[in-house]
């Protein structure tokens, strides 16, 4: 103990004689009880703790000394907590040596334990999927672009065909960001299609590419819906591309996916930014005779497609009488929950490491 106690003791006797001055109250009386149990500590008994608290109680009733007495009686307080930082700096110290000393010396040491495990993260399944994919389509002669996920009205809406009364301008479908009057108008990207008008623009013909990244949907949330989540777009614009590519390409994509042959379908669709439009179903891979994920149907909806709309091709600066082209739009959102079993989108993006760990 650096402190002395019976140093203490007579610092706290003084502040006890200044109180004795003073006008009698409950408070007095209560300080005064309080000081005199410190007082009666023992040596052992009077710790940084105990010092801290018996300093503290005369500095927050100092209203109750006589006003020439309070110089005194902080003065004292101060010494006493100076005491007790010193103590409680001992106490660390000595805290320390004992926790070295045990160490040093191997008790309940066992050499044979293993190592603390180190943690260690891992790729997202939505990031796995998607460089997996990336991969198939390089390896293809296709190129990957990227987009702004705050996107204009025109590129998001007119340039794909999308008319004005189209219910996809409404609020209740799409974010809209707050602009000021006369400014352009702004949404949270509702698709990656208004890639394939800026890649247009910018690629001669003719060009392969994908576009994955996310998109933003004024959804209802349920283990099917989120308002944010993951597509991918491919556009393919050439001299004489047919629907026969676009088939042969899907195939080749589901078997890059899937590891195998897998059957599928067209079904007429309409979408404004094609003409002819498909909805592309695949054969379920995890039945043959209907479940759960397929809905009993042995077929899963997996994208839509088809070729690229006349009046997009000119939005994009490309003459229609002289190239065509085919687009698709993967959900990855969705195919990650079909890869991995995932029955609930809103998982992927929860940042629940339980989750994530499995992956």
């Amino acid at each position: 103990m650096t402190h002395d106690a019976a140093s203490v003791r007579a610092l706290l006797g003084e502040i006890l004689a200044a109180l004795a001055s003073a006008s009698e109250s409950d408070e007095t009386r209560s300080l005064r009880e309080r000081l005199e149990r410190f007082v009666a500590h023992s040596d052992d008994a009077l710790t940084s703790a105990v010092l801290l608290e018996a300093s503290a109680a005369p500095l927050g009733a100092m209203r109750v000394f006589p006003k020439e007495a309070r110089g005194l009686v902080g003065a004292k307080a101060n010494a006493i907590k100076q005491a007790a930082l010193a103590a409680l700096a001992e106490e660390e110290q000595a805290a320390l040596a004992r926790a070295l000393a045990a160490e040093r010396s191997h008790a309940g040491f066992d050499a044979t334990l293993p190592p603390p495990r180190q943690a260690c993260g891992s790729l997202h399944p939505i990031t796995q999927v998607t460089r997996e994919l990336e991969d198939l389509f390089t390896s293809m002669g296709w190129t990957i672009l990227d987009g702004p996920e705050v996107e204009t009205e025109h590129f998001n809406f007119d340039a794909l065909n999308i008319s004005p009364d189209h219910p996809a301008r409404d609020t209740m479908d799409t974010f809209w960001v707050r602009t000021a009057p006369g400014d352009t108008r702004l949404v949270m990207r509702t698709h990656t299609s208004p890639v394939q008008v800026r890649a247009m623009r910018r690629l001669q013909p003719p060009f392969r590419a994908i576009v994955p990244g996310k998109v933003f949907r004024n959804e209802a949330l349920d283990a099917s819906h989120e308002h944010t989540f993951h597509q991918m777009e491919g556009l393919v614009v050439g001299q004489h591309v047919s629907v026969g590519h676009l088939i042969a390409a899907m195939k080749t994509l589901l078997r890059g996916i899937f590891g195998r042959e897998i059957e599928i379908r067209l079904r007429p669709g309409y979408f404004p930014f094609v003409e002819p439009g498909f909805e592309l179903d695949a054969r379920c891979p995890f039945c043959t005779e209907g479940c759960s994920v397929c809905k009993r149907s042995t077929w899963i909806e997996l994208l839509p497609c088809g070729m690229v709309h006349p009046n997009v091709l000119k939005a994009g600066g490309i003459d229609p009488e002289q190239w065509t082209g085919f687009a698709f739009g993967l959900g990855l959102s969705r195919l990650v929950m079909l890869r991995f079993g995932i029955d609930d989108v809103r998982h992927l993006l929860a940042g629940d490491v339980r989750f994530l760990e499995q992956f």
